[in-house]
């Protein structure tokens, strides 16, 4: 199907600010021909649609976008971040309380690990706070067996690789809070790669038995009971968010 000559925005930024995914998979979902455009399979993500056009995504007319939205959420452990897990594990999604519009998270946090998780229904915005280029720092309180050494803590401000992947700036000191043989730790960092804590904490010889996300940029886990959603108010969003919404239009 060839893009037609008429304004507008790319398709696949329609479906993420309806909610559906984040731009990168809406790309993928056109190239895999889940996409219909006024009767036709789209085949190129760059295809420009305006409110006349009809827009059909797995065989669902495609609602228009909602008020882009964020909700602060106390992820327990033992839950996946995945809409659908082939292990069939409880994910984030099955034990959100009822009443949310269909959202997704802004990165993940694995299975094991508890904390704050960002939810938004807007999977542009999802994408613009998973970049390391928003510059916001994602802090943790981590506990960990083993003989913490503070200059080798110390030294992940310059970054460190393990096992032939780099990872950035870490910041990362000892609390004075003590559990017999296990140390808290307050780390943060603005990269969040695939397990980066634990490969880190295990390349200095430190063991993670509990991770939690305490913030996330200007968010914070508070008072916020596991398993708990809070909305984040519209006034508040705009504020911190101030170029994402310029950026949008």
């Amino acid at each position: 199907m060839s893009e037609e000559k008429h304004k507008g925005e790319r398709i696949a930024k329609r479906i993420a600010r309806a909610g559906l995914c984040s731009r990168r998979d809406a790309e993928r979902w056109i190239a895999d021909g889940r996409v219909v455009v006024n009767g036709d399979v789209l085949d190129t993500p760059a295809f420009l649609v305006d409110e006349s056009d009809k827009i059909v995504v797995d065989g669902q007319s495609l609602q228009g976008a909602s008020d882009t939205r964020l909700w602060l959420y106390h992820k327990p452990a033992g839950l996946v971040t995945t809409h659908k897990d082939d292990r069939g594990r409880a994910t984030v999604f099955d034990k959100l309380p009822e009443g949310l519009p269909r959202v997704v998270s802004v990165g993940r946090l694995d299975l094991n690990t508890e904390g704050l998780l960002l939810l938004t229904n807007d999977g542009a915005l999802s994408r613009h706070l998973e970049l390391p280029s928003t510059g916001w720092g994602r802090k943790y309180r981590v506990r960990v067996i083993g003989r913490v050494n503070p200059k080798r803590l110390e030294a992940l401000e310059k970054g460190i690789t393990v096992d032939g992947i780099r990872y950035g700036s870490i910041k990362a000191q000892m609390d004075q809070a003590k559990e017999g043989a296990n140390s808290w730790l307050t780390i943060v960092l603005k990269e969040g790669k695939n397990r980066e804590i634990r490969r880190v904490m295990e390349a200095l010889d430190l063991k993670v038995n509990r991770l939690i996300r305490i913030s996330y940029g200007p968010f914070d886990l508070g008072k916020i009971e596991r398993g708990e959603v809070i909305e984040v108010k519209d006034h508040v969003l705009k504020a911190q968010l101030e170029k994402f919404f310029k950026e949008q239009g």
